[in-house]
C-alpha cells in the first residue's frame, strides 16, 4: 500500500490556499455558512415570540383560535331562545328525576371508639387552641379536623376560633354560627370540649390567645406527624396553638379518629337557633311557592359573585371598563398575586379546562336543555351576582320562578344577617340541602360539604347535578347547533350526573383525595339511623311483592284454563269449590296487598293455595 507523503500534501495545500480564484470560493462559502446559522436561531426565536407573546393577536381572527377558548354562549342563547321559549311541554317531573337507587346494606353498628380511643390514646398533653380560618365550610373542616386531633392526642378542645378574613370579612364567632352546647353535648365521652381556657392559664398568658406561641403544621400532616411533632411540645407546654388549621390532617387516619370527624361534621355541628329557625321560614315560603311540583325545587349554588368572577380571570361578554374594574378588584384583593412571575393568566385556557365559573346564562341553558320547563321553582344560593342587572335578566327570562333568600324574607328579618358572609351562607345551606336537585356551577367548600350531607341524609345519593364543564364550554363554543342536538347533550349530561350521585370513589393513594365530608360512606355509615335503612329496602320489598301477587295470579288462571279443559269430566261441585277458594284467596291477596296487613303471607300462601286446588282438580 502507497502512502502519500505528508510533505507533498502540505505543499498541495499551501499551493491551494495561495491560488487566488480557490480561496475566494472558499471565504464566499464559509461566510454564507455563517450567517446561516445565525439567521436559523434568530428566526425560530422571532417566530416563538411572535406566536405566544403580546403580537399574538394581531393578524388573527376569532375563527382560528382553539374552540371554547372564548366566552361565546351570550351568541348561542340569541340563536336559541326561540327554540327555549316555544319548548315548554317537558314532561320531566321533579319527584322522578332521580332513577339510580343504592343498594341497601346491612346496618352495622359503629365500632366501639370509645374503648379504642382509650387503649391507643397517650396520657393527656393539654389543651389544643385552633384558627379555623377560611369561609364557612372551610372553617367547619377545620373544626371536625380539631375534634379528630384532640381525640387522636388526648388533648382537651378549647372551641374553636373563626379567623377574620380579609375577603369574606365576617367577625361572626363559634357560638354566632353553631350551637355550642349542643356541639359539647354531642361530643361529651369522646373529646373533652371547654369553652375557654382555665383563668390561670389565661393570667399566664397576660389575658391573650394570641400571646401562646403559634405553631406551623404542614398540610395533610399523617397521624405519625402529630404523635412525633405535635405531641410532644404540647406535653411540655401544657396548650399549644395551631394556625391556620384547614386541610391540617390527612384524610386516611385510624377508624377511631375518623368516627370523630364523621360524628363532628354530621352529628355535633349544628347551626345556631337564629340560623336554623329563619332558614325553616324560607324553606317553607320555597315549597308555598312550588304548588306545580308538589313542593319540590330546585337549589342552584351560582358562583358568580364580582369576587369570584375577578379570581377566576375568566373573560365575558364585558367591556373594557368592566375588565379594569375586575383587574382592579384582584389587585386591592390579592394584591401581586396575579403580577408575580410564576404566575400566568391565560383565560381561555381556563375557560378550555373547565375552571370558569358558569354564568347564570349558561345555567339556565343548561336546565332548560336537560328538560326543566319554565314552571320550575329555582332557589338561588349565592352571594351578590356580579353586575346582576345584565348577568340575571337571561335566566329570569327562562326561569321565572326564580327566588333568593332576600326575596322570601322581610327586611327585619335578614337584616341581622346583612353583614355577616358565613351567615348568609348557612341560610343558603340549609334551604339547598332539603331541595329535590342540588346545581353546582363551580368546585369549592361548599358544593362539597352540601353534596356529602345529601348523601347522607338521603341513602348514599348526592341528588346534585354536577356538570362537566369541559363538555360544557365546547357545546356552548357551537354557536350553530340545533336545539334538539343541544337537548340531547344536556339530557346525557343529567343522566351522568344521576349515575356519579351513587358511586362511591375507590381510596387514592393521595390521603387528601379521599374526603369524608364530600363522600360519607362507607366510613360514617354506622351512624344512620335504621329508618333510614328501612326507606331504602321499601322498593325491594315492593318489588319481591309482586313477584309473588303475579305468581298468584298466573296460578289461578292456570286453574280456569285446566278447569275449562277438563269442564266436561268434572262435577258442578267441584267447580263451585275451586271457584269459592280461588275467590277467597284472591280477597285475602287484594286485601293484603292494597291495605299492607298480612301482605307477606297472603302472597306467599295465595300461589300455593292456587296450586293445591290444581291438584285437586287433577286427582278428580
Amino acid at each position: 500500500m502507497s502512502h502519500a507523503n505528508p510533505q507533498t500534501s502540505f505543499h498541495f495545500y499551501y499551493s491551494s490556499q495561495r491560488n487566488p480564484k480557490l480561496s475566494f470560493y472558499q471565504r464566499r462559502l464559509l461566510l454564507l455558512l455563517r450567517y446561516i446559522f445565525l439567521l436559523i436561531p434568530f428566526c425560530y426565536i422571532s417566530g416563538f415570540i411572535m406566536c405566544i407573546g403580546p403580537f399574538a393577536h394581531f393578524g388573527s381572527h376569532q375563527s382560528t383560535l382553539p374552540p371554547g377558548s372564548v366566552y361565546q354562549s351570550h351568541l348561542l342563547f340569541t340563536n336559541l331562545w326561540p327554540h327555549i321559549y316555544s319548548d315548554n311541554s317537558s314532561a320531566l317531573q321533579l319527584s322522578s328525576i332521580w332513577r339510580y337507587h343504592r343498594k341497601p346494606k346491612l346496618q352495622k353498628p359503629c365500632p366501639n371508639t370509645l374503648a379504642a380511643l382509650r387503649r391507643n390514646a397517650p396520657a393527656f398533653s393539654g389543651y389544643l387552641i385552633v384558627d379555623a380560618n377560611g369561609g364557612l365550610n372551610q372553617q367547619r373542616s377545620a373544626i371536625c379536623n380539631a375534634v379528630a386531633v384532640a381525640g387522636l392526642l388526648n388533648a382537651i378542645l378549647v372551641i374553636p376560633r373563626l379567623e377574620f378574613h380579609s375577603v369574606w370579612r365576617d367577625p361572626s364567632e363559634f357560638g354566632d354560627i353553631y350551637d355550642v352546647n349542643h356541639f359539647i353535648a354531642t361530643l361529651k365521652g369522646h373529646v373533652h370540649i371547654v369553652e375557654k381556657l382555665p383563668a390561670p392559664m389565661m393570667e399566664f398568658y397576660n389575658g391573650s390567645i394570641s400571646n401562646i406561641r403559634n405553631m406551623r403544621v404542614q398540610a395533610w400532616a399523617p397521624v405519625s406527624y402529630y404523635l412525633e411533632q405535635v405531641y410532644p411540645r404540647l406535653r411540655k407546654r401544657g396548650v399549644i396553638r395551631i394556625a391556620p388549621f384547614a386541610n391540617r390532617l390527612a384524610m386516611t387516619v385510624p377508624p377511631e379518629i375518623q368516627y370523630l370527624r364523621c360524628l363532628a361534621n354530621f352529628k355535633a355541628l349544628k347551626f345556631s337557633h337564629q340560623i336554623l329557625e329563619l332558614s325553616k321560614k324560607i324553606r317553607r315560603r320555597m315549597i308555598r311557592e312550588s304548588p306545580k311540583a308538589d313542593g319540590k325545587y330546585i337549589a342552584i349554588h351560582l358562583r358568580f359573585e364580582e369576587d369570584m368572577v375577578a379570581f377566576s380571570c375568566c373573560l365575558y361578554d364585558e367591556d373594557e371598563t368592566s375588565k379594569r374594574d375586575l383587574e382592579s378588584i384582584r389587585k386591592n384583593t390579592w394584591g401581586n398575586k396575579f403580577k408575580r412571575k410564576d404566575s400566568v393568566i391565560r383565560p381561555d385556557l381556563n375557560r378550555m379546562d373547565g375552571k370558569c365559573p358558569l354564568s347564570p346564562l349558561e345555567t339556565g341553558m343548561m336546565l332548560r336543555g336537560m328538560g326543566f320547563n319554565n314552571n320550575t321553582s329555582i332557589y338561588l344560593a349565592s352571594g351578590n351576582i356580579y353586575n346582576a342587572a345584565k348577568h340575571l335578566a337571561p335566566l329570569r327570562t327562562m326561569f321565572p320562578l326564580l327566588y333568593t333568600k332576600e326575596s322570601l324574607t322581610t327586611p327585619d328579618e335578614i337584616a341581622s344577617f346583612k353583614e355577616y358572609s358565613s351567615r348568609l351562607a348557612a341560610l343558603d345551606y340549609m334551604v339547598a340541602l332539603h331541595s329535590e336537585v342540588f346545581v353546582t356551577t363551580q368546585g369549592g367548600n361548599f358544593p362539597q360539604f352540601l353534596m356529602g350531607q345529601r348523601r347522607f341524609l338521603f341513602g348514599g345519593h348526592a341528588k346534585t347535578i354536577k356538570p362537566d364543564k369541559q363538555k360544557l364550554v365546547m357545546t356552548f363554543d357551537n354557536t350553530e347547533i340545533s336545539w334538539i342536538a343541544f337537548k340531547n347533550q344536556m339530557e346525557a349530561m343529567l343522566i351522568e350526573s344521576d349515575r356519579q350521585g351513587i358511586l362511591v370513589p375507590k381510596a387514592m393513594n393521595a390521603s387528601k383525595l379521599v374526603s369524608i365530608y364530600s363522600n360519607p360512606f362507607p366510613d360514617c355509615r354506622c351512624m344512620i339511623k335504621p329508618h333510614s335503612t328501612f326507606k331504602l329496602m321499601k322498593p325491594i320489598f315492593v318489588n319481591k311483592m309482586d313477584f309473588f301477587f303475579k305468581l298468584n295470579h298466573a296460578c289461578a288462571f292456570l286453574c280456569i284454563f285446566i278447569l275449562l279443559i277438563f269442564d266436561a269430566c268434572m262435577e258442578t261441585e267441584t267447580y263451585t269449590g275451586i271457584r269459592t277458594n280461588m275467590d277467597n284467596v284472591y280477597k285475602l291477596t287484594s286485601f293484603g296487598y292494597f291495605l299492607g296487613k298480612n301482605t307477606k303471607i297472603g302472597c306467599i300462601l295465595s300461589p300455593l293455595a292456587n296450586l293445591r286446588a290444581l291438584l285437586s282438580i287433577i286427582c278428580n
